[in-house]
């Protein structure tokens, strides 16, 4: 039986590990998507003819949708932006009702976020980027995909949150959060 627990417990770390290595692997391809496109950019400038145009706007794009994609693995790994001053409350309850609200927050708007990419995905297929062409309903794929985790974990965290308050964690997947505690080294 506590096997079956210990198995049933592992299931879902093991899914959220997997999803984080994807947004991570596809956050590390956009850094060198960016690398590659500013290089060939800062290069084709002591060329005599005119260089490819469409590297400034891969690049942009390429930070755009690295930036949403990464945005769901700083909620799990509490690496987003946090209002450290509530963590130095005296009260564990009210630190804890700070970042169960802040977390809840970021659900919902990065919800909203994600409503508004999947209509924009439809209503912009006829509109084409400048020098690449691409779709603009494209465009809005990545950011949807990163709005849905942040939106997912940024539930999660709040439910873990309220049930066992604001732990420091151990694990690099799960929600780091030193609030009220010395750092035990």
């Amino acid at each position: 039986m506590a096997s079956q627990t210990r198995r049933a417990r592992s299931r879902p770390a093991r899914l959220l590990a997997a999803v984080t290595a994807v947004e991570l692997g596809l956050a590390g391809l956009l850094t060198g998507v960016i690398f590659v496109a500013v290089l060939i950019q800062a290069f084709q400038r002591h060329l005599p003819f005119e260089g490819l145009t469409w590297t400034g706007e891969l690049s942009r794009f390429a930070l755009v949708w690295l930036t949403f994609l990464a945005a769901g693995v700083l909620v799990t790994r509490d690496g987003h932006i946090a209002l450290q001053l509530v963590d130095t409350l005296k009260s564990e309850r009210a630190v804890r009702g700070f970042h169960v609200l802040a977390h809840l927050l970021v659900a919902v708007i990065a919800g909203l976020f994600a409503w508004q990419c999947w209509s924009l995905i439809p209503s912009s297929s006829i509109l084409t980027s400048p020098s690449l062409g691409m779709s603009m309903s494209l465009h809005y794929v990545l950011p949807l995909v990163g709005f849905v985790s942040t939106a997912l974990r940024s539930a999660a965290a709040a439910t873990v949150v309220a049930r066992e308050g604001v732990p420091a964690a151990q694990e690099s997947d799960a929600l780091a959060i030193k609030v009220n505690r010395e750092v035990q080294s």
